[in-house]
C-alpha cells in the first residue's frame, strides 16, 4: 500500500465571499515532489498554503474539509500553527533574505526555537548551507550581509534558512520565477537532492519545470482539482482534455 504523508479531503475555501478551492481532495506522497500547476487564480497558491495554515493570516478567509498530515487533522483547534510551520517550511517566490549576515539568517529558527549553543548553531548552519547547495559560494563570507548575494543565491540562502529548523515538508511558491536560467537550474538540481529527505510541494506556472522536476502533477482550475497523478502520465497521458488542452498551451 502507498504511504501517504499529506491527505487533503473535501477541502474548500471562501475569501469572503468568492470561493477560492473547491472540495480538493488529494493524497501526496512523502520524499516525492509532487508540482502544482495551473493558470493564474486556480487556487494552486492557495492550496499550498493551506498546508501550513498560511491562509489563517488573511481576514475572511473560511476554510472547511480537512488536511491531515501524518493522519493528523491540522486544522484541529488545538494545534499550534508556530509548530505546525516549524514542520512545514515555506520558500516564496520572492527571496526574502534578513538583513543580517548569511549565518545569522540560518540560525535566525534555531534560536527562536531555544538553541543557544554556539557550536550546535555553526553545525546546523553549516548543514544547511550545505544542503541548499550553497556552502562552498558562501563559506568565507558567513559575517557578510545576505543582502550581497546574487538573487539566485539569495533563494538558495532561503531554502537553507527552512531546512535549518528541521522540517519534514517543504512547500515552495514559485521559488525559481525571478531567477535567471542558471540559477533556475540550479535550484531544480537542489530540489531533486532535497526529495532524499524531504516531501516537496512545488507551485510552478512553467510546465517544463514541472515536467522536470516533479513525480507528480496536479492541475487546478477555477478551484477544481480537475486532474492528479504521475507527472510522465499527466504530460503524456491525461484522462482530461481540460489537462491535454492546458499542457499543449490551448488555454491558460
Amino acid at each position: 500500500m502507498k504511504e501517504i504523508k499529506i491527505k487533503a479531503r473535501d477541502l474548500t475555501l471562501h475569501y469572503g465571499s468568492k470561493m477560492a478551492l473547491n472540495a480538493v481532495t488529494v493524497d501526496i506522497s512523502p520524499k516525492h515532489v509532487t508540482a502544482l500547476i495551473g493558470p493564474s487564480g486556480c487556487g494552486k497558491s492557495t492550496f499550498l498554503r493551506t498546508l501550513n495554515r498560511m491562509n489563517d493570516l488573511i481576514p475572511g478567509v473560511k476554510i472547511t474539509g480537512e488536511v491531515l498530515i501524518d493522519d493528523f487533522n491540522i486544522y484541529n483547534k488545538n494545534v499550534d500553527s508556530v509548530n505546525l510551520r516549524k514542520k512545514v517550511g515555506m520558500v516564496f517566490q520572492k527571496s526574502n533574505p534578513f538583513a543580517k549576515s548569511i549565518f545569522e539568517n540560518i540560525a535566525y529558527g534555531p534560536k527562536i526555537n531555544g538553541i543557544r549553543n554556539k557550536k550546535v548553531l555553526t553545525e546546523i548552519v553549516e548543514r544547511s548551507l550545505q544542503r541548499a547547495a550553497i556552502w562552498d559560494e558562501v563559506k568565507d563570507r558567513l559575517h557578510d550581509s545576505a543582502l550581497g548575494l546574487s538573487g539566485g543565491q539569495q533563494q538558495r540562502l532561503c531554502i537553507a534558512r527552512t531546512l535549518a529548523v528541521d522540517p519534514e515538508i517543504v512547500l515552495m511558491d514559485e521559488p525559481a520565477s525571478a531567477l535567471d536560467p542558471i540559477s533556475t537550474g540550479k535550484i531544480e538540481e537542489l530540489i531533486f537532492q532535497l526529495k532524499e529527505n524531504y516531501t516537496i510541494i512545488i507551485v510552478t506556472h512553467n510546465m517544463q519545470q514541472a515536467a522536470r522536476v516533479s513525480d507528480y502533477t496536479a492541475f487546478f482550475y477555477l478551484g477544481h482539482l480537475v486532474e492528479f497523478g504521475k507527472t510522465r502520465k499527466i504530460f503524456t497521458n491525461p484522462e482530461k482534455k481540460q489537462t491535454e488542452d492546458y499542457i499543449t498551451g490551448r488555454f491558460g
